[in-house]
């Protein structure tokens, strides 16, 4: 995959690539000579107050969703409205863990994950169909506050950002007073679905440890903020239930790629058998691999992305749109933005997990919130 081929990928997944020549000289990672990064794991509750699973009943039965809250639930909607936070593909509720701590000086802040995140319990872990993510939310949303939910700003990640506009344009949250999306494009979006299965083969699929994992993420570039990625890696990689001590193998990295051919069922009985084998790999050879296999969820791709701009633009409220460049604008967007149907903030300093990077300078959600 080519640098171009990566740099689209961004608005599709949590991970991004190497950045040549190392950190930027903006980064938080620049350090010290002789000081030594700190990779070790921060504990979700130095960021949260409260951790409670939500059951909710839909077509495949009762799921359990792990809620994290910022403030005490006799306090939400006391000083302000409610932010819904949705996290990426393949991220988890702690990645909106040094957000919050930013943030919640203005407003009460509520955390509700998608089906993917933490330890979340689903009868159905692999559908992660839009329509049915968008209704899991509502359903969270209506457990946790019944008929009359308080205001609520909803404010999505990559993949969250294109299931929160779902969520607004079919109404699963009535009480809606605001829309925020952070670096997702249905354009550049759609542009990599091509090459995704070859983008995520190319990441380790093993890590010997959860500060292995943490250095993977800082040094790759993924997340470039140390503090947001040593509390929020907890929640994208699990301990294998089988693993023996092999040394150099935890980290590998699978340089095969998915070999196109020219029968649609030969190719997908030779997908089956190659997740089948890394699977095998991941039990043998590591202790830590990914909580969430992505690329068994490609089936979905084309429903989050195709048609968003269109939907974000006629979501009836006021709507944010919060990218780490501008080169991210499709025509569609452009012309929206143009026609003041949405505010746009940039920050190319940042990666593509926005508010992991520089959470401090995520000022437009104020913005959002006051005109709401």
């Amino acid at each position: 995959v080519d640098t171009m081929e990566k740099q689209l990928h961004l608005n599709l997944l949590a991970s991004r690539p190497p950045m040549a020549g190392g950190f930027q000289s903006g980064s938080k990672m620049k350090m010290g000579p002789g000081r030594k990064r700190d990779f070790s794991p921060l504990a979700w509750s130095q960021y949260f107050e409260t951790m409670e699973d939500v059951e909710v009943e839909n077509e495949n039965g009762k799921d359990i969703s792990l809620v994290l809250t910022s403030v005490c639930p006799q306090k939400i909607g006391s000083h302000g409205p409610v932010l819904l936070l949705l996290h990426g593909g393949g991220h988890s509720a702690l990645s909106w863990a040094v957000f919050t701590v930013s943030i919640i000086t203005i407003t009460e802040v509520q955390y509700s994950p998608l089906i993917t995140s933490g330890d979340t319990k689903v009868k159905n872990p692999e559908d992660l169909s839009a329509d049915t993510m968008a209704k899991d939310i509502g359903k969270v949303v209506e457990v946790l506050y019944g008929e009359t939910p308080p205001p609520i700003m909803i404010i999505g990640h990559s993949m969250g950002g294109a299931v929160a506009v779902h969520t607004a344009v079919a109404s699963h949250i009535p009480s809606l007073i605001g829309l925020c999306v952070i670096d997702v494009v249905e354009g550049t979006a759609m542009d990599a679905l091509n090459s995704m299965q070859n983008f995520l083969r190319s990441r380790p699929k093993t890590f010997k440890s959860l500060e292995n994992a943490i250095e993977w993420s800082v040094k790759s570039g993924q997340i470039r903020n140390i503090e947001s990625a040593r509390v929020s890696m907890g929640g994208q990689v699990k301990k294998c239930e089988e693993s023996t001590s092999s040394p150099g193998g935890s980290n590998s990295i699978d340089e095969g790629i998915i070999e196109e051919e020219e029968e649609e069922d030969v190719e997908e009985e030779s997908n089956k058998k190659r997740m089948k084998e890394d699977d095998q790999e991941i039990k043998k050879e590591s202790i830590f691999t990914w909580r969430v296999q992505l690329s068994k969820t490609e089936k979905y791709w084309d429903g989050w992305f195709r048609g968003l701009s269109a939907l974000f633009l006629t979501c009836p409220v006021p709507k944010l749109l919060l990218l780490a460049g501008v080169d991210r604008l499709d025509k569609e967007l452009t012309i929206g933005q143009m026609q003041g149907k949405f505010q746009m903030q940039v920050l190319p300093q940042c990666g593509h997990a926005v508010h992991e990077d520089a959470p401090e300078k995520v000022n437009g959600v104020y913005l959002i919130i006051h005109c709401a």
